[in-house]
């Protein structure tokens, strides 16, 4: 047990792995149009099969539980068309890049691995 942990309806388990969502992608995973998820350097170790709590970044609800029913790997230089199926897309490249730099900092440059994450809601 987690100390200090308390579930939500929805998450079941303090041990969930946990991936969290900005209030605006949070709308999206909920009326369907939102399936996949990129992650850089993952930390959790996101795995398909793993069921996972979905949280709102602001406010740290559970707003849904998923399963990860497929990962995928690749550097953000190599992001193709078909890679958006389930993803929102960018305007340009160069706003993509800047949305993670925004996330995770000035680390990431076209290089850095990208987790490309599809999950169910259950």
């Amino acid at each position: 047990m987690v100390y200090g942990c308390l579930p939500s309806k929805l998450q079941t388990r303090c041990d969930m792995k946990t991936i969290k969502f900005t209030p605006p992608l949070v709308s999206k995973v909920l009326d369907g149009s939102k399936t996949a998820t990129w992650r850089l350097f993952d930390d959790k170790d996101l795995q398909i099969g793993d069921s996972v709590a979905l949280v709102n970044k602001d406010t740290s609800e559970t707003f849904a539980n998923a399963e990860i029913i497929n990962v995928k790997e690749k550097p953000l230089g190599e992001i193709a068309k078909k890679d958006f199926d389930g993803h929102e897309t960018f305007s340009s490249r160069n706003e993509m890049l800047a949305t993670y730099r925004s996330y995770y900092g000035d680390k990431v440059n076209w290089n850095t691995i990208v987790k490309m994450i599809h999950f169910k809601l259950l």
